[in-house]
């Protein structure tokens, strides 16, 4: 038995999840998914509850659990609490208490929604990159940091953008790994001509591509990635890079495939215990309508069932009904196209459901 810690969040954090336990709970009665739920709050909820937004009771929770699904945090109600209180801090807090350094960020391009990429259908069709970002340091987590009135009584702020080889090495392997598994090539991105800390990133990075003779290693400088993603973004495979730079990087990455609210992630350590989270925030504008986007949060769960319950084909069962449902036109809002219903979060997750049960009848 398998324990999955859920946290709804804030803002439509809790709608979506309310999805993801729904296609959960089919595969425990119909699949026989052997898996405890459990719950807790993280990010303004938690702050509202308890006043910390990773309160040692989620803390414990976390660290005892196989995996953890997240929807989301954060909203205006709480940006103007001390930066200790404030949801993102709770995030950053969760990702470094559980050591979860490898972020993966798939960015695929359905062929039912090409027509709502930025970019034009023969630049993005058959696209599919994975940009894997390193998690638990670099500039987030560097010190020191503040704010502070220097000499001339004028106040500055000030973060520090550090790695050592040894976070780079890991974050590395994981990148060459997943490439192994994909079409064996590697980007990774630096600003090596100017950052010392990119000086060391490049050098560790080609010095662990001597294990992986089999994967083609390219280097590349932020500043041009972000053009070619936009220019020519089939050229990529797998990307490697630090947390300033990969959370930059996917959320551009993400306007590839139609929205934001398409892309899942994994946060994961060695063992394969991760934290899985859609990459979009808690769209606080439109909590409580029931039109928020579920698809992130849904294929946040299948990446979960993959990496850290070793449930590929479940995984695959999951992915697949997503695809199905949105090309039977359940779209959300922010993926309609001109003269399409849109549907509510709750018809979408019963459409995905309804995919699911019909390819478990369909395997028995």
């Amino acid at each position: 038995m398998k324990n999955i810690l859920l946290l709804p969040g804030d803002g439509i954090g809790p709608e979506i999840m309310a999805e993801a336990e729904k296609v959960l709970h089919l595969l425990q009665e119909q699949a026989g998914l052997a898996v405890a739920l459990d719950y807790a709050d993280l990010g303004g909820c938690a702050v509202d509850a308890s006043g910390e937004p990773y309160p040692e009771a989620t803390r414990a929770k976390a660290r005892a659990a196989d995996a953890v699904l997240l929807a989301c945090v954060g909203g205006p109600k709480w940006d103007n609490l001390p930066r200790a209180q404030r949801p993102e801090t709770g995030l950053l807090a969760i990702r470094a208490d559980l050591g979860l350094f490898a972020n993966l960020r798939p960015a695929h391009v359905m062929d039912a929604l090409i027509d709502r990429s930025a970019l034009k259908a023969e630049r993005v069709r058959g696209l599919d990159i994975l940009i894997v970002r390193e998690l638990t340091g670099g500039i987030y987590f560097g010190q020191p940091r503040g704010i502070e009135t220097n000499a001339a009584g004028e106040r500055e702020g000030y973060n520090t953008l550090r790695y050592s080889e040894s976070e780079v090495r890991r974050i590395a392997r994981v990148a060459f790994e997943a490439a192994r598994g994909r079409q064996k090539r590697l980007c990774s991105i630096d600003k090596m001509n100017v950052l010392e800390s990119s000086q060391l990133w490049r050098e560790t990075v080609a010095a662990v591509a001597a294990d992986y003779p089999d994967v083609a290693l390219t280097h590349m400088l932020v500043d041009n990635a972000a053009m070619q993603l936009v220019r020519d973004p089939r050229q990529f495979d797998v990307i490697v890079t630090g947390n300033l730079f990969g959370d930059i990087l996917s959320d551009e990455a993400s306007m590839l495939t139609g929205s934001i609210g398409l892309l899942p992630s994994a946060s994961l350590r060695d063992d394969g215990v991760g934290l899985f989270e859609p990459v979009h925030g808690s769209a606080p504008d439109i909590a409580g309508q029931g039109s928020a986007n579920p698809y992130a949060m849904l294929l946040s769960l299948a990446m979960l069932l993959r990496h850290s319950l070793q449930e590929e084909s479940l995984a695959w069962l999951l992915e697949n009904a997503v695809k199905e449902s949105i090309s039977q036109g359940y779209r959300s809002a922010d993926i309609v196209a001109d003269g399409q219903q849109a549907y509510s979060t709750t018809a979408i997750g019963d459409a995905v459901c309804r995919e699911m049960e019909a390819a478990l009848a369909r395997s028995v």
